[in-house]
């Protein structure tokens, strides 16, 4: 990830709750940001049969989460598996408008063995992935959530999100950190 990106996401994802009108301890509605950036979000089983989505499932389990398509008239569509937990989606779908915002290319198409794949650049996957997160979970935040002592279990009820979402912005942003630094002083302070 290019130095200084995440600093660059929080403000990114800061922006665009402020011109939805939402602190940073509203849950975020990933379809109210793809309304705002002119996309649509649809379930795969609007589009193909629940059981190709489960026969997928079953060949590769993880082998599609959410994809974002930009069609010829212009219109922009997330597909996303509800076979995915509701806090999965939710976040695939936010990691698919992160790509969005960022301007990032659309992924090319490659024949590998006689089938069809889409590649990725790696680094920009590593953004949105940090861009989403920030949009679910901003760290102001996540900083008031360790300070309270919030477990990841109610973060992410709270939220709307993953528990293992939760766990990792927690710990990747760095909140459980500073909350607990901010314990130490205190105790510090009040022993002399």
């Amino acid at each position: 990830m290019r130095r200084g990106f995440k600093t660059e996401a929080e403000r990114i994802a800061d922006r665009i709750r402020s011109t939805l009108g939402l602190t940073s301890s509203d849950p975020l509605d990933p379809e109210t940001v793809a309304r705002y950036l002119g996309a649509t979000v649809v379930a795969a089983d609007t589009l193909v049969s629940r059981g190709r989505l489960e026969e997928l499932r079953a060949i590769q389990d993880d082998a599609f989460s959410a994809v974002t398509f930009k069609l010829p008239d212009a219109r922009v569509v997330v597909v996303y598996n509800p076979l995915n937990g509701h806090g999965r989606s939710r976040s695939d779908v936010a990691h698919e408008l992160s790509h969005l915002i960022l301007g990032h290319e659309t992924r090319t198409i490659e024949v590998i063995a006689g089938q069809s794949l889409f590649t990725c650049n790696p680094e920009q996957e590593e953004e949105a992935n940090w861009l989403g997160g920030c949009l679910l979970l901003p760290r102001p935040l996540l900083v008031a959530a360790a300070r309270n002592g919030a477990s990841a279990f109610e973060l992410a009820q709270q939220q709307g999100v993953s528990e293992s979402m939760a766990r990792y912005r927690l710990n990747a942003s760095g909140a459980v950190l500073q909350a607990n630094r901010g314990r130490r002083a205190r105790v510090v302070r009040k022993a002399q």
